[in-house]
């Protein structure tokens, strides 16, 4: 059974030149980037060139790069990393109600220590203003964190004029770009940002490895303990094979995002109009003009997306974020945004990356339509 991959916000596959480029780090280059001799010596600048690479995607300095072990952790060292750093008792958090759960959890902690967070509601489009922002600012303010791109609608927040702002008021901020990096335009400096996270698998790389940019001379304190690798902002011995295969795929992104984007971007607007014309009452999610390339959020009234999922083995699609696939409850993003809890469960995510063709595109249109047009998912979906 041939089957097509439309879930690339969830994950991506590790790009051939990619794994090329980690393959010698499990073997004969397996040496460790903190020993002198000239084993470790060899990892150390494998290290040092992935690092290169991951600050010129970003348009960062290559000493403002820590490696992580993923976009969560990233998030987590941000934001407790500003808290911690920021004196005085009283302390205040803006951020968004459809931020990743990496952010909203680690705020909700933060809010049990007597921290305050405020949550900005977002529009239909799912998309916040700076005029909000301003509003919510106090004399306490510590730090902003907005999502560059949002992992379910494919968003695109307003960062560069939140970053003015929060210059003017001299409070930090932080994005995660998790889903939005190598697939939009993304310099740390435009955006005004002094923290951003990023993860590599969402970007051809491997799992496992990310990093976080830190503006130099950012006061943020250290979340984990250990030996001084990277400056002791993230102890511990440097994966070396998963650093490299990070700056192997933000190198190939550097120069072929732009080509990526504007392909996908007509392979998902084709996608669309197809579907479109052959389901009745569907309804797209979020605006398409402040949107990843990649992403489509759609509601087909009259459906269970899960239910709608099984009936299609051939085609790898979701029904929102992979992080909270099997929860009770509707999309936190969705129902933001104002679908009903019934319409959030009619929702379904497709991803489209760089390996997705204009066949697979047909296939998949095949496939959900006639899924739709079966008498049984749409007159009672809670009978399958």
């Amino acid at each position: 059974m041939n089957r097509v991959y439309l879930d690339f916000n969830a994950t991506t596959p590790v790009e051939p030149a990619v794994l090329d480029a980690m393959l010698p780090y499990f073997s004969a280059d397996f040496g460790n980037a903190a020993s002198i001799h000239t084993v470790g010596q060899r990892a150390r600048a494998a290290v040092e060139t992935a690092r290169d690479q991951v600050a010129t995607l970003l348009g960062a300095r290559s000493q403002e790069i820590v490696f992580t072990s993923g976009g969560t952790e990233s998030d987590n060292h941000a934001i407790f990393g500003i808290i911690r750093s920021t004196p005085g008792a009283t302390k205040h958090i803006i951020t968004t109600n459809i931020e990743h759960e990496a952010v909203l959890n680690t705020c909700q902690a933060l809010e049990k220590d007597g921290i305050a967070v405020t949550y900005l509601p977002v529009n239909s489009d799912g998309v916040i203003t700076v005029d909000q922002v301003e509003e919510s600012l106090r004399p306490h303010t510590a730090l902003i964190t907005v999502m560059h791109a949002n992992n379910e609608l494919g968003s695109v927040q307003p960062l560069a004029q939140i970053g003015k702002l929060a210059l003017q008021r001299d409070i930090y901020f932080h994005t995660d770009a998790v889903q939005s990096a190598g697939k939009i335009p993304l310099d740390v400096k435009t955006l005004g940002v002094d923290l951003l996270s990023i993860s590599a698998h969402k970007l051809y790389g491997p799992k496992g490895i990310g990093a976080l940019y830190i503006r130099g001379g950012s006061r943020l304190q250290q979340l984990l303990y250990g030996g001084h690798h990277q400056r002791g902002f993230r102890p511990g011995t440097e994966n070396v094979p998963g650093i490299v295969g990070l700056g192997a795929a933000a190198a190939i992104l550097t120069h072929e995002r732009d080509t990526d984007a504007h392909r996908i971007r007509d392979l998902r607007d084709r996608l669309l109009t197809q579907l479109q014309d052959m389901i009745p009452g569907l309804k797209v999610n979020g605006s398409l003009s402040r949107r990843l390339p990649g992403n489509l959020s759609i509601t087909l009234p009259g459906t269970d997306a899960d239910q709608l999922i099984e009936r299609l083995p051939s085609l790898a699609i979701s029904t929102g974020s992979a992080c909270n696939t099997g929860q009770a409850e509707p999309s936190h993003v969705l129902t933001a945004i104002g679908l009903t809890r019934t319409e959030a469960r009619a929702t379904l995510r497709i991803g489209l990356g760089r390996p997705t063709t204009e066949d697979e595109i047909n296939t998949a249109m095949h496939a959900l339509s006639g899924a739709l047009h079966d008498d049984a998912l749409i007159n009672d979906p809670l009978a399958l």
